[in-house]
Formats: C-alpha cells, sequence, structure tokens
C-alpha cells in the first residue's frame, strides 16, 4: 500500500503544481499547509489524502486530469479525455498532431541523451524525462481524439 499511496501523492503534488498552489488554495478553500500535507511524504502525512471533491474542483482547472489518471493507471484502466470540451481551441487536426508528435518524441530523446550522459539518471533528470512524457502523452490523447472524430 506503500508504494500506491507514495504514487498517489505524487501526482497530487503534480496537480496542485500544474493549477498553482495559490490557485489551489483558492478553489479548494484549503491552507497551503493543508495541501502540502495531502503530498507529503512525511511520514505522519501517509494517511493523508486529497479528498475527491478538491481534486475534482483541481482538475477543472489543470491542464491534465493528474489524480485521475493516477488512479485509472493503478487499476489497469487507460483514459481518454476531451480536453476540447473545456480549453483546446486549436483545430489542427491529425497532420498536425504528428509534427507535434515527432517534435515532443524528439525533446523526449534529447531529455534522456543528456540525463544518460554519465550513465545515472538523478531524480532532476528523471523528473524532466517524466515532464517530457507527459507532454508526450497530451500529443498522443490530441492525435487519438482526432482520429477518433474523422472516424465517425
Amino acid at each position: 500500500m506503500a508504494g500506491i499511496g507514495s504514487y498517489l501523492k505524487k501526482h497530487t503534488e503534480a496537480l496542485v503544481k500544474d493549477v498553482g498552489i495559490e490557485t489551489a488554495c483558492r478553489l479548494t478553500g484549503r491552507s497551503k499547509a493543508t495541501l502540502g500535507r495531502y503530498y507529503s511524504d512525511s511520514e505522519e502525512h501517509t494517511d493523508r489524502f486529497m479528498p475527491i471533491d478538491a481534486v475534482a474542483s483541481l482538475e477543472k482547472e489543470a491542464r491534465f486530469p493528474h489524480v485521475t489518471t493516477a488512479l485509472a493507471e493503478l487499476q489497469g484502466i487507460t483514459l481518454s479525455y476531451n480536453e476540447g470540451a473545456k480549453k483546446n481551441t486549436e483545430t489542427g487536426g491529425v497532420n498536425s498532431d504528428v509534427v507535434a508528435l515527432s517534435q515532443r518524441f524528439a525533446m523526449l530523446m534529447a531529455e534522456y541523451n543528456q540525463s544518460i550522459e554519465d550513465g545515472i539518471i538523478t531524480i532532476n533528470e528523471a523528473k524532466r524525462l517524466l515532464r517530457e512524457t507527459n507532454a508526450l502523452q497530451h500529443v498522443l490523447l490530441d492525435m487519438k481524439l482526432h482520429l477518433e472524430e474523422e472516424a465517425t
């Protein structure tokens, strides 16, 4: 269970940072300290998790549903979300997605190449790789949505 808790806390932190701590406080009605406890890996906070209503409020404003995706992944579920329903104003279609996909993949490989140069991947390098991987995932989801639109 410790691994699951840690995994959820990391995604909770990503959600709060995505929205911004001040905005997160305003949207949830909770203090910075309380929000920090939800993603703290300190022993005294291992059993504290963000309530689902707070997650829903934050994910509505976030660029990506961090916690919902983490919960789905823990259950072996793949999500498809329609970012366009709330924020996406780009209508480039599949061709634009292919270009964005190749650019993002190139950025991921460049980051990996730089990270592995000394034979080890540090925590900061792993975080940068994770950011690039998440960005690549966003592009793939957009591409999937465009392809689904064209198939119907």
